[in-house]
């Protein structure tokens, strides 16, 4: 089935209440390499209950997917529903905004929307992008989340092909400073625990069939590498600081990779990108931190 628009505008979800707690918290912080030296004291509250911290990236998984790109499949009477075709789907961009700091642990609403779709042209594929809201127990809006699908086999619908949102532009001069992370050889296998177990990031022979040497380190996982950067170099490890991160996937992670991130300081908006120097490629693109 095609993608009808305007009609794909008026995909939602149905509102969905979850909730997590201190483990989920921790098992992200581990998933993106935190506390891997447990006598680092400042990594140490992000794997630990004792002044627990959430990174503000959690956000992606905490919901058990609620943020994930996707479809939305409830769809006011009278209108069609659009099907994408997922095996040709890849994750495009991911933006986080927090309107409050992420507590420990708790029980929150998140509804979904898609609100844009723009056509590359028949054979070029269109880019979907849908949107995440959590709210509390009392209503009040937590985060946003924001995510860019590229549908590689679905143009030509005849949405508009411009109006995107442009990515931003990182700064011309050398960064301002650079950190080093070295993913672990079983990176991907801890990250999938936190709820996306597509079998590319695990399984040797799907990942060849999709034409990777090996299981490739999960996207956002990257992404959580690159907030972690901000927090250890920019914010000495205070989340709060923290309003929005986003960020485009330009390019896979093996594990065992060694991921530089390079960080541009401009007041309070922190420009990044990611890189694997060993194979010169950038895995990470357009990346913008907004602090408090």
């Amino acid at each position: 089935m095609p993608i009808f628009y305007p009609d794909i505008l008026n995909q939602r979800t149905a509102p969905r209440t979850f909730s997590y707690g201190d483990k989920d918290v921790m098992l992200y912080a581990l998933g993106v390499g935190l506390g891997q030296d447990p006598m680092n004291e400042t990594e140490l509250p992000f794997v630990y209950e004792k002044g627990l911290k959430v990174i503000p990236t959690a956000a992606t998984v905490l919901a058990s997917g609620a943020g994930r790109a996707g479809p939305a499949p409830d769809m006011p009477p009278g209108h069609r529903q659009s099907q994408i075709n997922f095996l040709m789907v890849v994750h495009g961009e991911q933006k986080v905004e927090l309107h409050k700091p992420l507590p420990t642990s708790g029980t929150f609403t998140a509804e979904g929307r898609t609100i844009g779709a723009y056509d590359k042209g028949e054979g070029k594929g269109a880019v979907i992008i849908n949107e995440t809201v959590w709210t509390d127990e009392k209503g009040e809006k937590v985060a946003t989340l924001t995510g860019s699908t590229f549908a590689r086999g679905d143009g030509g619908f005849g949405g508009p092909s411009e109006g995107a949102p442009e990515p931003h532009a990182v700064p011309t001069r050398a960064p301002d400073l650079s950190v080093d992370f070295t993913t672990r050889e079983d990176q991907a296998l801890l990250y999938r625990l936190n709820g996306d177990r597509n079998p590319l990031h695990s399984d040797p022979d799907v990942a060849k069939r999709a034409g990777f040497p090996r299981p490739i380190l999960h996207g956002l996982c990257t992404y959580g590498i690159t907030c972690r950067a901000v927090l250890q170099a920019i914010t000495d490890f205070d989340p709060d600081q923290i309003y929005s991160h986003q960020a485009r996937f330009s390019a896979p992670v093996f594990p065992g990779d060694t991921i530089t991130v390079d960080l541009w300081k401009d007041g309070k908006e922190i420009s990044f990108e990611a890189r694997v120097k060993a194979r010169n490629a950038t895995v990470i693109k357009n990346g913008l931190t907004v602090l408090r």
